[in-house]
């Protein structure tokens, strides 16, 4: 397989602070935090994360261990509720929802550890994902009249659609725990698409996996936001990964953001050359 390309970004100012895709500046943000933060006892996990994604974006959000990555992850879903600052998916602020709502807004992640339904097949697997998308009640579902048919119908397609993603179609009627782990990992991530997201969240997506397997992945992340024109935000250790498809990338330490830009810009700022390799000693 060639080596991955990542085609040139112009990244601009948007009118929040922050840079976007130039092809996004026209648009609403799909997100927006403003002075995010939360406390633990007294300990600031995260304090003052402030960051605007484009509406079909690939962004990144690294730091060493222990940054905050996946607390930011949890605020954003609503598993945590912040102690300050604010959300706003798609321009609508997400104060009190909880992650069943900021779901329904569409905002939709994939986790570090895999959180699969492993005893299930793996399109009810897939079809889980869909249970906000069921079109018949109660009552129909119950008596098994023609709605719930024509639903079930739509719902095996729509499975079967997103499984041709990743070529896992043939895969439909296995057992999830028994994939590869690759294969559970891109299982996830098709579950995560089932809710029809307009903002996906990777936590770690390439996390086990072999550099064919890596390769594959930033083709199909590409794709997954050219097809169906949302934007993506991935925490990830892989640095060939990030640098090679993320459009801007955010960098956390301690809980707090010490720098912003382009991959270019990232790659040879001094304050993350330290945060990953420490303060060199002089001479």
């Amino acid at each position: 397989m060639a080596n991955f390309k990542k085609e040139p970004t112009k990244m601009v100012p948007s009118p929040s602070y922050g840079l976007i895709p130039e092809r996004d500046v026209d648009k609403r943000p799909v997100l927006e935090t403003r002075n995010l933060g939360i406390d633990f006892g007294g300990l600031h996990a995260v304090e003052d994360f402030n960051l605007i994604i484009g509406r079909t974006e690939i962004a990144g959000l690294i730091g060493p261990n222990g940054a905050g990555k996946t607390t930011v992850f949890n605020l954003l879903t609503k598993v945590y509720q912040p102690t300050m600052g604010t959300i706003l998916i798609n321009g609508r602020d997400t104060a009190g929802m909880n992650t069943e709502q900021a779901s329904k807004m569409g905002i939709a992640r994939t986790f570090q550890n895999i959180r699969l339904f492993s005893n299930m097949s793996v399109e009810d697997n897939v079809r889980i994902g869909l249970h906000n998308q069921i079109k018949y009640d109660m009552f129909t579902g119950i008596f098994r009249l023609p709605g719930y048919w024509r639903g079930e119908r739509a719902q095996h397609e729509r499975a079967m659609d997103l499984l041709s993603i990743f070529d896992m179609e043939g895969l439909a009627s296995h057992q999830a725990g028994s994939l590869p782990y690759g294969a559970q990992r891109r299982l996830e991530i098709v579950r995560a698409l089932a809710t029809n997201p307009s903002l996906l969240l990777l936590d770690e997506p390439a996390a086990g996996m072999n550099p064919h397997e890596t390769e594959e992945l930033m083709e199909n992340i590409v794709k997954i936001r050219d097809r169906f024109k949302i934007a993506i935000l991935l925490i990830e250790h892989d640095m060939k990964l990030v640098m090679g498809i993320c459009e801007g990338i955010c960098v956390l330490n301690y809980g707090k953001v010490i720098a912003k830009g382009t991959a270019e810009q990232i790659q040879q700022n001094p304050v993350v050359i330290e945060a990953y390799l420490g303060k060199q000693k002089e001479a």
